[in-house]
Formats: C-alpha cells, sequence, structure tokens
C-alpha cells in the first residue's frame, strides 16, 4: 500500500511538471502572490525574476528572424504582465504595512533602487521615474501599439490576396501540396498573431497607467498610514515612504520598459530578415558613402570653438575608419566576380538545361487569365490534375504557366517536354457558345471550332449568352475553353507522362497494401521497364491504372510464361472488363457497339501476319480503310459514340487503325466484355452482313 501510495504520488508530481500543466500553476502561483503576505526576502526573488524574464523576453525580441519565431509573445506578454501587477500589490502590502521599520523593510531590491539609483533623494527618484513612465507611456508604447494595430488590419486586408498567390503557385507547379498547406498555415498563423499583438499592446499601455497610480496610492497611503498610525514625523514619514514608493516604482518599470520595447521590436520585425543585429550592421553601417559624411561632418564639429574636441575627433575617426574598411570590402568581391565569372556563367547554363514536363504559354491578351487574383485558369488547371489523378490514375507533373511573346497575342499552346501536343486560340472578353447538334438560335458571332472536340461554336459578346442559351448553345468563358482542351490533350499524351520514376512512386504507394503481390512479382517475374510499358500502353487507350492492385495481380498471374509486354497488356485489359464497360455504357446503360464482319478480321490478321515480314497487302489496306472512314461517318452521326468489337488476337492491331481514323472510339476484345454487359448491335464494319445486321460503308 506504501509503495503504491508513493508511485501515485510521484506520478502526480511528473503530471503537474508537464510541460502543459506549467504555465497553470505559475498563472495560479501569481494569483497566490496577489493574496498571500509574503516576506521580503521572497519579494526580493520575485522581484529580481520579474527583472530576469523582461531581460529575456527582451532578448529573444533581438535575436529573431521572424515574428512567427516568437508565437507566443502575446501570451507571455500577459503572463509577465499579470505577475509586475501581482508584485506590486504584494509589496505595496508590505510598504503599508511595514514601511515605518526603515526603507529595507519592504526587502533590498526596492531599497537598492530607492537608495543607489537615485541616491536617497525621493524628489530626484520622483522625477526620474515620472520620466521612465512618459518614455514607457507616450513613447514605447503608444507606437508600439500603433505598430500592432496598423500591422493586424494590413495582415487581415492581405490574407485573401495570399492565399490566393498560393492557389496560384500550387496549380503552377512551383509548390508542393505539403509547402502549400504549410504556407497556408503561416498566412493564419500571421493574421492570429498579428490580432493578437494589437490586444496585447493595451496590456502593456494599461500597465504603464497602473505603475503611476500604485506609486501615487503608495506615497499618499504610506504617508497617512506613518504619520497618524505610527505616529511618525511628517519629513521621516514623507522621506521613509516615497523612498521606497519611489523605489517600488522604479523597480516595475524598468521591467515593463523591457516589455514595451521587446513589444515593439518583435512587431517591427515583419519587413526585414534576419536577426535585428545583422539586419542594422548590414543596413546602418552596411553603406560606405552615409560614413564617409557622417566622418566629415563630425571633423568639422571638432574644430569648432568650445564643442569638446576629443568626443567628436574620436567619433570622426571611428566612422573614417568604418567607410575605409568598407571601401576595401567592396573591391574584393569585384575581383572574385572578375574570376568566378566563367564558373557562374557555367552555372547559370547548366540550371538552364533542365526541361519542364508541361508548360502551358499564353499570349500576352491572355495574361490576366492566369492572374493569381482575377484570373480563374490556375484554379481550373489544379482541378484538372485532379480529375486526371480521379480518371485515369496518373500524378499530373506541376504545370507551369508562362507568357511568350513567340504567340499571338490570343493563342496558347501546351508542351511536353519541350515539344508541342496542343495548341488554340481564344478571345478574351468575349464567350464561346458552342453548338451540341441541336441548337437553332440564330446569334451573331464569328465561327469558331472548338478544339477539344472539334464541335462548332460562336465566338459572341456578353450580352448575347441568354439568347444563346436559350437556343440551345452551351457558352462557357476563354478560360473554360482553355481548360478543356488542356485535359483533352492530358489525357491523349498521358502515356507520354509516365516514365519509371514515376511507376516506382506508384508502386512505392501501394506498397503497404499489396506488399506480397509486389515482392513476388517485380523485378523477379517481371522488371521495372515491362511494368511501365504495361502501364504505357493501357495510358494510352485512356484505360485507367488506379485499380493498380487487378493489374498487379494479372501481371502476377501471368508474367511467369509470358514475357511480351503487349500479350501482357492484354491479359490486364481482361482483368479489367468491368471498368472498360462501364467506361463505354450509354446513359441508359446499353454498350452500342459495332463489330467486324468476318472479311475485315482476316485482313486485320494478314496484316498483323505480315507486321515485320513484308509489305502489307494493297486491297486489304484499302477495305480496311474504306470500312473505318464509314464507321467513323456513322459514329459522327449518332448521339452516342459506340465501341467496336473485335476478336482478342486482333483487338491491338484494330485499336491502332481506330486511334488514326475514328478518334475517341474505344475498342474492346469480346474478352473484354463484363458478363452483365447489354450490347446494342449498331451494325457491321464491312464486307457482308449477317441477317439483322446493318452494313457500314
Amino acid at each position: 500500500m506504501t509503495a503504491n501510495s508513493g508511485l501515485s504520488y510521484r506520478a502526480a508530481i511528473s503530471s503537474l511538471v508537464e510541460p502543459g500543466n506549467a504555465v497553470a500553476i505559475v498563472v495560479v502561483a501569481i494569483l497566490g502572490v496577489m493574496l498571500v503576505p509574503l516576506p521580503p526576502l521572497v519579494l526580493d526573488l520575485l522581484l529580481a525574476t520579474s527583472l530576469g524574464l523582461s531581460l529575456l523576453v527582451f532578448l529573444l525580441s533581438l535575436h529573431i528572424e521572424r515574428p512567427l519565431e516568437f508565437s507566443a509573445f502575446s501570451s507571455v506578454l500577459l503572463i509577465v504582465t499579470l505577475f509586475r501587477l501581482a508584485l506590486n500589490v504584494a509589496s505595496t502590502r508590505i510598504i503599508l504595512l511595514h514601511g515605518s521599520d526603515g526603507t529595507d523593510a519592504a526587502g533590498r531590491v526596492i531599497e537598492a533602487f530607492g537608495q543607489l539609483v537615485v541616491g536617497g533623494d525621493a524628489v530626484v527618484g520622483g522625477i526620474v521615474f515620472v520620466i521612465l513612465i512618459i518614455i514607457n507611456f507616450v513613447v514605447v508604447t503608444k507606437g508600439a501599439g500603433r505598430i500592432a494595430e496598423v500591422a493586424a488590419r494590413f495582415t487581415l486586408d492581405a490574407m485573401p490576396g495570399k492565399q490566393m498567390a498560393i492557389d496560384a503557385d500550387l496549380a503552377a507547379g512551383a509548390l508542393t501540396r505539403e509547402e502549400a498547406i504549410e504556407r497556408r498555415k503561416t498566412v493564419q498563423s500571421e493574421a492570429d498573431f498579428f490580432g493578437s499583438m494589437d490586444g496585447a499592446s493595451k496590456f502593456v499601455r494599461g500597465d504603464a497607467i497602473a505603475g503611476l497610480l500604485i506609486t501615487g496610492i503608495n506615497i499618499v497611503g504610506g504617508f497617512v498610514v506613518g504619520v497618524l498610525r505610527h505616529e511618525m514625523p511628517i519629513e521621516q514619514a514623507a522621506k521613509t515612504y516615497m523612498v521606497l514608493s519611489v523605489g517600488d516604482g522604479l523597480v516595475s518599470q524598468v521591467p515593463a520598459l523591457l516589455t514595451s520595447v521587446a513589444a515593439g521590436l518583435v512587431t517591427t520585425r515583419a519587413a526585414a530578415g534576419g536577426a535585428l543585429g545583422e539586419t542594422v550592421q548590414k543596413q546602418v553601417f552596411g553603406a560606405r558613402q552615409p560614413a564617409a559624411i557622417g566622418a566629415a561632418v563630425l571633423g568639422i564639429l571638432a574644430v569648432v570653438p568650445g564643442m569638446p574636441h576629443f568626443s567628436f575627433f574620436a567619433l570622426a575617426a571611428s566612422l573614417g575608419y568604418l567607410a575605409y574598411s568598407l571601401r576595401k570590402a567592396e573591391a574584393v568581391p569585384a575581383e572574385e566576380s572578375e574570376t568566378e565569372g566563367p564558373e557562374v556563367e557555367r552555372m547559370q547554363l547548366a540550371a538552364s538545361l533542365p526541361l519542364d514536363v508541361l508548360e502551358v504559354e499564353v499570349g500576352y491578351e491572355l495574361v490576366p487569365l492566369v492572374d493569381a487574383r482575377e484570373g480563374s485558369l490556375l484554379k481550373r488547371i489544379a482541378g484538372i490534375r485532379k480529375q486526371i489523378a480521379e480518371d485515369l490514375g496518373l500524378v499530373v507533373p506541376p504545370i507551369h504557366v508562362r507568357d511568350s511573346l513567340r504567340l499571338r497575342p490570343s493563342e496558347y499552346r501546351v508542351r511536353c517536354s519541350g515539344g508541342e501536343i496542343g495548341r488554340g486560340d481564344v478571345k478574351v472578353g468575349r464567350l464561346l457558345a458552342i453548338n451540341p447538334g441541336d441548337a437553332i438560335a440564330d446569334v451573331p458571332g464569328t465561327k469558331f471550332v472548338e478544339p477539344a472536340f472539334g464541335l462548332d461554336a460562336l465566338w459572341i459578346a456578353s450580352h448575347d449568352r441568354d439568347r444563346a442559351e436559350l437556343g440551345g448553345f452551351t457558352v462557357v468563358d476563354p478560360a473554360t475553353v482553355i481548360a478543356t482542351h488542356l485535359g483533352e490533350v492530358l489525357k491523349s499524351h498521358a502515356h507520354e507522362l509516365l516514365g519509371r520514376r514515376e511507376v516506382q512512386d506508384l508502386v512505392d504507394i501501394h506498397r503497404a497494401d499489396n506488399a506480397k503481390v509486389i515482392e513476388e512479382l517485380i523485378p523477379s517475374q517481371l522488371p521495372l521497364a515491362k511494368l511501365v510499358k504495361v502501364l504505357k500502353n493501357l495510358l494510352a487507350e485512356r484505360v485507367s491504372i488506379r485499380d493498380f492492385r487487378t493489374i498487379l495481380e494479372a501481371l502476377a498471374d501471368n508474367a511467369a510464361e509470358v514475357k511480351d509486354p503487349e500479350r501482357l497488356t492484354e491479359l490486364v485489359r481482361q482483368r479489367l472488363s468491368r471498368q472498360l464497360t462501364q467506361k463505354h455504357r450509354s446513359p441508359e446503360g446499353e454498350l452500342p457497339a459495332l463489330v467486324l464482319s468476318t472479311e475485315l478480321e482476316s485482313a486485320f490478321r494478314r496484316m498483323q501476319g505480315s507486321a515485320g515480314a513484308g509489305p502489307v497487302d494493297s486491297q486489304d489496306l484499302s477495305r480496311v480503310l474504306s470500312a473505318f472512314e464509314s464507321a467513323s461517318a456513322l459514329s459522327a452521326r449518332g448521339s452516342v459514340t459506340p465501341v467496336v468489337l473485335t476478336p482478342a488476337d486482333v483487338r491491338r492491331t484494330v485499336a491502332t487503325f481506330a486511334s488514326r481514323h475514328m478518334p475517341g472510339v474505344g475498342v474492346l476484345s469480346f474478352r473484354e466484355l463484363d458478363p452483365s454487359a447489354v450490347v446494342k448491335n449498331l451494325g457491321v464494319i464491312g464486307g457482308p452482313v449477317s441477317r439483322g445486321e446493318r452494313r457500314v460503308e
């Protein structure tokens, strides 16, 4: 039982000294100082602690580089001020109760400030005390409070702009997601800090007023108590209680002045980087000409009759030496820059070699669209990256947006690894009315072909928007046109964005949930290069690789026997049958499909068999091209986009032809159909038809 009690006591003590509880204990102790009479020795210790804490806060404010490095300053300021006021209450109590015993009745610290600092002269001490009050209250506190007020207002006003700038940098790829989150936290912390400092400055101001009132009360109250209660002579009572009261006032106002100056220093650290000492040394004592001029002026004053020659000569010599030293320091970097010029140039050239994976260049008329405050394109680009990640399972690299004088003013282009993959032209200040195929309104405008899907459209004035929408047009702004085009271009070239590093990142991301299959598959059965090829093949036909587990399982089941990446791709597609079927279903749940005739299937097999063994038969090629052109026309006339169903052995070859002659049309093998799919046969591509089928040619 005793052992358990000892353990519980130790646990209780340990919990009390935890950092989270220490502040609460300190605040409760400060309240106790106000209520419990203290002996002079304890009061001396607490007054010295107050002076030391204020000095520590002052020194910290000198060494921080940014205000947020001392984000707890407002709370510390409140606690230090409360501590100092509690000591004022305790010292007032002991002065009024025991002041008749002599100037050492309130402790050695108060006596020292009353005797040594002002020589025991109460009048001089009072004057010094009033001067300190004026300096603290009128100059330092008022200035620091105004700085905190303005800083809080400007910080809050700048918050929306800073947040938009962060979003713009994130969309442009200048920041990672983690860096953007950290920046947003910093912006919010700055607003909270300067808002709290605006309120904390009122504590300092109130502390100065309280110090003046408490000292006055001590003098008057002590004089009354000494004369009436202790029957002291008037002169002795006045001298004793004035020395004690002024000493108490000085010992509280010196720490108050230190914390007031610290508050001003912290709130003014926003504009300059680096510690205050380094900043002052660099900015005040780092300019040669002001130092030289100052030395000359002080030298002239030194020879003026009646002036203290030694003092001015010493200062002039010091500034002159500073100017001379700065001149020598300026000459050394110039020589170093001459010798290091080739090296710097080489480093600059090396820095310009890497290419941005993705970039969007805009003409100067389109610059407002990418403005962080007013433009919406950067936010749309961020949305595109997120959408592609959800649709295809691919993390699109950061997209860098920049203006280019090589483009026409209203033109833009998309580049991938330095090569152009898309280009378009928009009209800023107008809207694009897109005809989905059934629009009937006669709207004035400039004819245009929508770049993402090739639809007919018109550039119209803003006031014609309602008219166009009532007529069946889909109306969008220029930023939407660019963003939609960019999204389609990126989906079409998604396979070009995938390399070994990106695939390794995907493997690492999924390793935690699929450790066994990854350990079994990579690299013993399937080298990373082949995995990259398989994933590229899938993305080339816009097949999502987000279901990475299923892809890995399919590869693990077949990689030991099948080594060809093309064949592995087909096997993976068959495992993804549900996803592939769902992708091409119509809103009614059906799968609109075109099938190949027997003759066309045979032609594809002959073409596939001759690949690498000789030229393709011209009749087969002509038959295939004619059939696909006819099917493409049928697809364009229809309200839904059909898929082409083929046998598994020719699917890859058919898909290659379809990508050139029927863009946007998917090609599925019969093995890739989900068993629950309802296939709606729209016709047969090429050759004779079976009964009940429609021939497409």
